[in-house]
């Protein structure tokens, strides 16, 4: 995927200005950045969610917007922050609607057989007929992932995927966010506002502020005490933690 001088105006604000990128294959990339860089309009329009006033993406050599919604919902999934549900769906109906796009919601052998290896992965079979207003933050947390899971795209956009989540749900949400890319192979975008877990679990970043790219790179080559101290506006240092960068502020 490929983005090219996207440009987001609301009224006569830019919220993203002549932003330029390549969404590196089967790797995870990361957004990071203050509060109104600009990142979760990114996410939104390279979904297709958000309309563009200019620029381009680019998605397997054709404009996003020349795809039809039925095929590119197989190959692309995104999961925004507000994913809250107003139907009463238990795990196991909230999973089998990753599967509407192959069957329109009549459910083959293959469908169902995919629906149960999401919630399997995600070890929500304890889970499966519990209503989703019933379970935990991080319990509903994974049963939306199994979705993504089940929907079988090749991309998957989280938006702020721990917001909300205590440490300990938001490290195993990260966890599976690195599993999905190791051992399913997908390329994975993030918005995240927890440096260190971007550090930590992503391969490639993209620092914004100021609706502009401040930085992309490897994590290595984006988080450093410059690059950090310069976007975020306060004093950094990073050390490395088992080979990882690890920043603090102060």
């Amino acid at each position: 995927m490929k983005i090219k001088n996207l440009l987001k105006k609301y009224d006569n604000k830019v919220v993203v200005d002549d932003i330029d990128f390549e969404i590196p294959k089967g790797k995870v990339l990361s957004l990071i950045g203050p509060n109104g860089a600009g990142k979760s309009t990114v996410m939104g329009v390279i979904s297709r969610l958000i309309h563009k006033d200019g620029g381009d993406v680019e998605f397997d050599g054709k404009d996003i917007t020349k795809w039809k919604s039925g095929d590119l919902s197989k190959r692309l999934a995104i999961l925004t922050q507000s994913n809250h549900l107003q139907m009463k769906l238990t795990v196991q109906e909230l999973v089998s609607f990753g599967r509407f796009p192959y069957s329109k919601g009549r459910h083959t052998p293959e469908d169902l057989e995919i629906i149960e290896k999401a919630i399997e992965y995600m070890e929500l079979g304890d889970f499966r007929d519990r209503y989703i207003d019933e379970l935990s933050g991080g319990q509903r947390q994974r049963a939306y992932i199994a979705m993504v899971i089940a929907q079988d795209t090749d991309y998957v956009l989280l938006d702020e995927p721990t917001n909300n989540l205590d440490i300990y749900h938001s490290t195993n949400m990260m966890k599976t966010v690195r599993k999905l890319c190791d051992e399913l192979g997908k390329t994975i975008i993030l918005v995240l506002h927890e440096i260190n877990f971007a550090a930590f679990y992503s391969d490639y970043i993209c620092a914004m502020k100021d609706a502009k790219i401040a930085k992309f790179g490897t994590v290595d080559e984006v988080i450093n005490k410059e690059t950090l101290s310069e976007i975020y506006e306060v004093d950094f240092e990073v050390m490395n933690i088992q080979g990882k960068p690890l920043s603090i502020y102060y």
